[in-house]
């Protein structure tokens, strides 16, 4: 599988706690649902069981948003979520 990061999603891959490994195994592995503007949506859940910003979290949940055109997975946007 095929998957291409676009620049803005990049910078919200920093900037949001997530990494390009987790972003491929939530495409490949993660829930998928239909989302605005004929999107995809995907969404995994990983053990963190890290701190973050001074708490600490047992789960890190990465939500994203994807095209996929001629094959290819063309993401977006970037989400996470500590929990």
């Amino acid at each position: 599988m095929v998957v291409h990061i676009h620049p803005h999603a990049k910078e919200r891959i920093e900037e949001r706690g997530a990494s390009e490994d987790e972003i491929i195994a939530t495409i490949e592995k993660g829930e998928r649902y239909p989302a605005k503007f004929g999107r995809i949506g995907f969404r995994r859940n990983f053990a963190f069981n890290k701190m973050r910003r001074g708490k600490f979290y047992a789960t890190k949940q990465i939500e994203l948003y994807a095209v996929q055109e001629q094959g290819v997975w063309l993401v977006i946007t970037v989400l996470t979520k500590f929990f």
